[in-house]
Order: C-alpha cells, then sequence, then structure tokens
C-alpha cells in the first residue's frame, strides 16, 4: 500500500541539513575527562541536542552529578552549555543506523566506553527502507556487543514524530524483540522505553524535543541507569555495590 507522506516530512532533510551545518555549538574541542565511569551518548541530532544545545545530556548530567556518581561522558563530538560538566558525545546530526554502525567500532576501541545509551533510527523513518530499520539495528547492536562485550548497552525505543506514527510504532514495536534475543544469548542489553516518555506536544519542530522533551529523556535515562547496577559505578559516598546485571528491562523499574 503507498504512503502518504506528511507535509512535515518534506522539511527533515532540509532540517538535517542545517543540524550538520549549525551544529549549535558542536565541535571536536578537548575532551573532557571526570576519572569516572565513561558512559557513550550514541545517535543522531537528538543526542546532538538539536534545538537545546546539550539536548538530555544537560539533565542526565544533573542528575548524575546530584546523586553524587563519577561519570565521564565520551565520544568524538563536544557541545552543550557550561552547565553541563561533560560536553562529549557521539550524537551525529542527520545520521542513520547505517552510519552509526559504519563507524561505532572505532568509536568504541577508542573511548572503551562502560556504559552505552543508544538512541537511534529516526532518521530511518523517513528514509528509503524504512521497514528494514529493525534489521539494521540488530545488527548495529551485535557490532557494539562484539566489539565491547563487557559494556552495558541501553538501547532506546525512538521518540515519537509529529509524523508517520504508524511508521515509528512499527520500527519501536520490533525492538523488544530485538533486545530480547540479545539478552538470551548472553549479551549486557538492555530495553529503555523513550517513546511512551514524550508525546508530539514535547517536539519543538516535529522531530526534536523541546526544552521539556529532553528533560523527559533524561529522566527515563536516569531510571534506566539506576535500574542496572554497576552500570554508572556508585555514588562517591557509597563504600559498596551490587555486581549484579540488569535483564534487559531497564526503563520499567523507578
Amino acid at each position: 500500500m503507498a504512503r502518504t507522506r506528511h507535509p512535515l516530512a518534506a522539511l527533515i532533510p532540509l532540517l538535517a541539513f542545517l543540524a550538520v551545518l549549525v551544529p549549535l555549538g558542536a565541535g571536536t574541542a578537548h575532551a573532557e575527562s571526570n576519572g569516572g565511569v565513561k558512559v557513550m551518548p550514541l545517535g543522531d541530532s537528538i543526542t546532538d541536542g538539536f534545538n537545546v544545545p546539550g539536548g538530555y545530556r544537560v539533565g542526565l548530567w544533573q542528575k548524575l552529578t546530584a546523586g553524587r556518581y563519577e561519570v565521564d561522558f565520551v565520544g568524538s563530538l563536544f557541545n552543550g552549555p557550561s552547565g553541563l560538566g561533560d560536553h562529549d558525545h557521539e550524537g551525529h546530526s542527520g545520521w542513520t543506523i547505517q552510519q552509526i554502525d559504519d563507524n561505532v567500532v572505532n568509536w568504541l576501541r577508542t573511548q572503551n566506553p562502560h556504559t552505552i545509551l543508544l538512541h537511534i533510527g529516526t532518521n530511518d523513518i523517513y528514509g528509503s527502507n524504512p521497514a528494514g530499520a529493525p534489521a539494521r539495528l540488530s545488527t548495529l547492536i551485535d557490532h557494539i556487543t562484539a566489539q565491547a562485550p563487557n559494556a552495558e548497552l541501553f538501547v532506546a525505543t525512538i521518540t515519537p514524530l509529529g509524523f508517520m506514527d504508524s511508521t515509528v510504532r512499527a520500527y519501536n514495536a520490533a525492538i523488544p524483540g530485538i533486545v530480547r534475543s540479545k539478552v538470551n544469548a548472553g549479551k549486557h542489553v538492555h530495553l529503555v522505553d523513550m517513546y511512551s516518555a514524550l508525546t508530539p506536544a514535547d517536539l519543538a519542530d516535529g522531530v526534536h524535543p523541546n526544552a521539556g522533551g529532553y528533560d523527559k529523556m533524561a529522566d527515563v535515562w536516569w531510571r534506566a541507569l539506576r535500574s542496572v547496577p554497576g552500570s554508572i559505578g556508585n555514588p562517591s559516598f557509597a563504600t559498596t555495590g551490587s555486581g549484579a546485571r540488569g535483564n534487559g528491562s531497564a526503563a520499567r523499574a523507578a
């Protein structure tokens, strides 16, 4: 059946193009190191923080520091406001799953993260083969877990779009089964339900979250990380911790 294209979809290539040209302070400045657990925010412009520099990373950083967790965001890119204590990330504006996959092994070799926050697939939704996105995601996860078998990989469903919701839902519906298959194979992969945390009202332009939407994302990531012992270490005042692993359904924990 032919798919009707929402008028907003025509804006997406332009938005992606602008996100690359004007990445809101993004760059490859000197990496910051906080000597804590290495966490790699990985994805596209939503990880970069298009519309709101730093995006969800700002709110997540605030929660981590308030909780006395010592975390080092890592990545080859660098952006965000001065209030963000660590600006490193791997959020590449306009990139698809395949583009991330083409580069991720080298990034992992360079950064050696202990925890990875993966939110990817939005640019695949309005691409030439959205139906193939789940298979591409599965392959990406395989490459990540092969290169970093001991890392904790959090795989998020993508946030809503202001159009093509049925396509977004179809992609997101495939992710729990993909994650479950990796968990059953002994991989440290955890499902994060990001889609249900936001609504179209949380979007600034039909694609990227507004400030409130990014805050909601930060809260989901925070709860997911805290549900998997060891993914962000232990608070600095703690003397002992658990070595238990997650069960693949991190975001459902309170």
